[in-house]
């Protein structure tokens, strides 16, 4: 290998989960994630999707095998982290997860101030990163004030603050109205562009995952296990009209014919 190739962001070699009632949610998994991919885990449910990511966030360890970011076992490239030029990962959830007493400002700073940044470099950190999302004029506000779509903008912000390099993302918007989750995942794929991430995002939307990724990662269920990648090559930026067109229905087309083997399969193997 050469001294200049890049390092993956991420490397999932062999792992496994199975818990403590014995069971498997997830197979064994190999994985490479090279930086400033925007790759898509999707499947239906129990499919492992979550459990993938949060071993890759050091949420949950594996039961077997190995997961690297930047070459780093995951804890100690998080440890790691604290130095000023280390790579860092920030994790945004299903849910805003917000402090209903705390403002706008408050919540996305608490990252910074757990950290002990201190107050004038923490505040300007927020108002860039509250300005990323179209937050600015509601730094003051309670989250009770916001809408669904605008509390999720806070959670991504608070993400953003620490100034990632790789963002998870566990179904951000499946909660969410048709038309803001369109908006958030066009803003999305503009937060991307402009901060250089590494994205790796989970989803049961094929609609979502073929207009975000640049590759879509199939999982099927019972257990956990990844049957198919897909590279969407459609260009950067992508618009509304790409949803519409003859290339995004022919990957809607091929993922949903994956996504209904897969489960045929499943049901072939695990009868009820």
């Amino acid at each position: 290998m050469s001294d200049h190739a890049p390092v993956p962001a991420i490397e999932v070699l062999s792992a496994q989960k199975t818990y403590p009632n014995g069971t498997v949610a997830l197979q064994p998994v190999d994985l490479t994630i090279q930086e400033g991919e925007f790759v898509t885990l999707l499947g239906p449910s129990g499919c492992g999707k979550s459990t993938l990511l949060k071993m890759v966030a050091g949420l949950l360890e594996p039961s077997d095998g190995r997961l690297l970011l930047w070459r780093k076992p995951v804890a100690a490239a998080l440890e790691g982290a604290v130095q000023a030029e280390a790579k860092k990962m920030a994790f945004v959830f299903q849910s805003p997860t917000l402090m209903p007493w705390a403002s706008v400002q408050a919540n996305v700073r608490l990252p910074l101030d757990l950290a002990k940044v201190p107050r004038a470099e923490a505040d300007a950190r927020v108002a860039e990163a509250l300005e990323l999302v179209g937050l600015s004029k509601f730094a003051k506000a309670l989250p009770r004030a916001l809408s669904g779509g605008m509390q999720m903008r806070v959670s991504i912000a608070r993400g953003l603050v620490v100034q990632p390099n790789l963002l998870l993302m566990d179904e951000p918007f499946g909660a969410l109205d048709e038309i803001t989750r369109h908006k958030l995942d066009a803003d999305l794929l503009e937060l991307w562009r402009k901060k250089k991430l590494t994205v790796v995002f989970v989803t049961h939307s094929i609609h979502e995952a073929v207009f975000l990724s640049s590759r879509v990662v199939m999982m099927a269920a019972r257990p956990g296990r990844i049957v198919e990648e897909v590279r969407i090559d459609a260009p950067y930026p992508r618009s509304a009209e790409f949803m519409v067109s003859s290339e995004f229905q022919h990957y809607a087309k091929h993922l949903q014919r994956s996504l209904l083997a897969a489960s045929q399969h499943n049901e072939e193997e695990h009868p009820a």
